[in-house]
């Protein structure tokens, strides 16, 4: 077994155990959640949800008020098209929350589902799809109650839901990508890609792109038909990213890809900046950025030049996220929660909550 893969391994079982642990642990004990409208950034992180102020990276606030052991957070949060702003947590009790993006005061708490949420949920038509661990996608209206029954997926659910704008494509760590007619309720297709998927698909191109533990990339179309598009070196963990004819993605080796979909070729030779990639990478204007499990953040031209690493800290396994030109990271066991960038590197703030 080689080095990175001994590296999850790790943090797998570093993962079940931050899911048992008690209310009140430091906030840096779990993968972060992200997310980031034009004023904050949303942090999911441990016992609370905080919100930072994207211009001076002080604290807005922090959901609940105090540590409370039915509160674990490790997905991102979600904004909806209403302006609730959606969590679900792995604690004790499996509480899903809609709170005030502004204040964070909750709108609803509900508790449903027989497993942890670590995976964001995906409103669509005004209906909240949640994947939770037990293998379940519960469906609620924008009031927090459910709307359907949940439909029975099996295998643990981990990433959200996507749309290509007719059918949904739900991602499991059991092999498949389940694709899902919103309209009825129904699995029409479940398509075994031969490894665990721990990320959502990557929508374009009339179907979706899916990375996986089987070392490769697939295209997934809505009738089920699918090919491998790309083999890489390593496991695939971060979602692929596509933007027109060019896919990005990375693997555990920590190199990263760009294949030109047209023609079926690598547009660059593979680029190994660092160390092992599990987050998702993100394009911002002209840049490629991508964080390695070591802690470092790099932007890339859109030929593969690295244009500037930095170091944040601790390790990184959360996608980083663009708001406000800033890139923001939100690092594993390190000093700072979450650390801002300008589009040059330079370090703009760091988050650190107060005890």
């Amino acid at each position: 077994m080689n080095k990175k893969r001994l590296i999850l391994i790790s943090f797998l079982a570093l993962a079940a155990l931050a899911l048992s642990a008690c209310s009140g642990a430091p906030v840096s004990n779990n993968w972060h959640g992200l997310a980031a409208d034009s004023e904050r950034a949303y942090l999911a992180a441990g016992s609370f949800v905080y919100a930072v102020d994207l211009k001076t990276g002080g604290e807005v606030w922090r959901y609940p008020a105090e540590a409370d052991n039915k509160f674990s957070f490790y997905a991102s949060p979600v904004l909806t098209s209403d302006g609730q702003l959606l969590a679900g947590s792995a604690g004790a009790t499996h509480v899903f929350v809609s709170l005030d993006p502004a204040t964070g005061r909750e709108n609803w708490a509900e508790v449903f589902g027989k497993g942890a949420w670590l995976a964001s949920p995906l409103e669509l038509n005004q209906t909240i799809y949640a994947p939770n661990t037990d293998g379940f996608l519960y469906r609620l209206d924008l009031n927090g109650k459910q709307a359907d029954e949940p439909i029975e997926l099996g295998g643990a659910l981990w990433s959200a839901p996507v749309s290509d704008g007719v059918f949904l494509y739900v991602a499991s760590l059991n092999h498949y990508v389940h694709i899902i007619d919103p309209a009825r309720g129904t699995v029409v297709h479940s398509v075994d890609v031969g490894g665990a998927i721990p990320s959502s698909p990557a929508p374009g191109g009339g179907g979706v792109y899916v990375g996986s533990f089987a070392s490769t990339v697939e295209f997934v179309q809505p009738d089920g038909a699918h090919e491998v598009v790309a083999k890489t070196g390593n496991w695939v963990w971060g979602t692929p990213l596509v933007d027109g004819e060019t896919l990005y993605y990375a693997d555990l080796n920590g190199v990263i890809h760009s294949l030109d979909l047209d023609g079926g070729s690598q547009n660059w030779d593979g680029v190994q900046p660092d160390d092992a990639i599990i987050a998702g990478l993100l394009l911002h204007g002209d840049q490629l950025y991508a964080a390695a499990e070591s802690g470092s953040l790099f932007a890339l031209d859109r030929d593969g030049k690295i244009v500037w690493k930095k170091t944040v800290g601790g390790r990184v396994y959360t996608s980083p996220v663009a708001a406000a030109d800033l890139i923001l990271v939100a690092p594993y066991h390190a000093d700072a929660a979450l650390a801002a960038y300008d589009v040059e590197g330079k370090q703009v703030w760091t988050f650190t909550p107060a005890k």
